[in-house]
């Protein structure tokens, strides 16, 4: 029986045909994306820039003389600084913790860091309300020692630690675990210690990634709304952070002071999205140098 002839060696397998090759599925496809992305997030984009320049850079910049809208800004940044480290902080620690070592409560632990993602910003801030509130858990001990934490700074920066507590973390757990232990475990073999292992071994493999969490975290806390309008009381001049002055003054009928102050998120949000690129692409050179697991 005649066998049938081999392919040649260097002969490609057939070329299989996948959903959307087609040039017409193609358009359509690219076509329905661009106009989403349009219509969802480059338009509202340029309406808030359009809006706050409509009547131009006297305008723009007036819209910053205001005392509260200053104060506003002063407070969103003093908030940052205080939440971004400390998360920071509680990020490395629950990384360590999750990816390098097992133990009893590993899951409940991923299950808390994550948490706040999966509850609503109104609702932590309804929280904080039962627990510091002056009919709270411990509302009258509060009092009663003359601490005052609802509707005042101290309710801003719990609220901002809350929502934004899984940020850093959930950017380093995967990186450490895909990363492993064992360059830990050799320089615990050379007699080094754990704060010395974390700060020349563990950090310098994960930098990128931690870069990129604290600029997400950064971005927002400065941008957080909903749990902070719950706990701050709106107070003009004193518990009013950016977010909640732009609904204020656009509650004023003051549209262009409003998109100004707006303005200033934006920037911070496509400055992040511009940190997130660079990391990215430093992180991708890093990876190709060393072979190893990047973000």
């Amino acid at each position: 029986m005649a066998r049938e002839p081999l392919p040649p060696a260097n002969a490609h397998p057939p070329r299989r045909i996948r959903v959307g090759d087609g040039p017409l599925a193609r358009f359509l496809l690219i076509g329905t994306v661009l106009l989403v992305t349009a219509l969802v997030l480059v338009a509202p984009l340029l309406a808030i820039f359009a809006e706050a320049f409509r009547h131009g850079m006297g305008a723009y910049a007036a819209s910053f003389a205001a005392p509260d809208t200053q104060y506003a800004i002063g407070l969103t940044l003093f908030t940052a600084l205080i939440v971004v480290p400390i998360n920071v902080g509680f990020g490395i620690a629950a990384a360590w913790c999750i990816a390098k070592f097992r133990f009893t409560g590993r899951n409940l632990l991923v299950a808390l860091v994550e948490l706040p993602f999966s509850i609503s910003p109104i609702i932590a801030g309804v929280a904080y309300l039962f627990v510091y509130g002056a009919q709270g858990l411990l509302g009258p001990w509060l009092a009663e020692h003359d601490i005052k934490i609802m509707f005042a700074v101290p309710a801003i920066i719990l609220a901002s630690l809350f929502v934004t507590a899984p940020f850093v973390a959930r950017e380093l757990i995967p990186l450490m675990i895909a990363q492993g232990s064992e360059e830990e475990e050799a320089a615990v073999t050379l007699g080094a210690g754990g704060w010395r292992i974390l700060r020349l071994v563990t950090l310098p493999n994960v930098r990128f990634a931690l870069l990129y969490g604290a600029a997400l975290c950064n971005a927002r806390v400065m941008g957080e709304f909903g749990a902070v309008s719950v706990v701050a009381g709106n107070i003009r001049g004193q518990t009013n952070t950016l977010p909640l002055q732009i609904e204020l003054l656009y509650q004023d009928n003051n549209a262009v002071a409003a998109f100004a102050v707006a303005t200033l998120l934006t920037l911070v949000a496509l400055v992040t999205l511009v940190a997130k690129a660079i990391i990215e692409r430093l992180d991708a050179a890093r990876v190709k140098a060393q072979g190893k697991p990047g973000h």
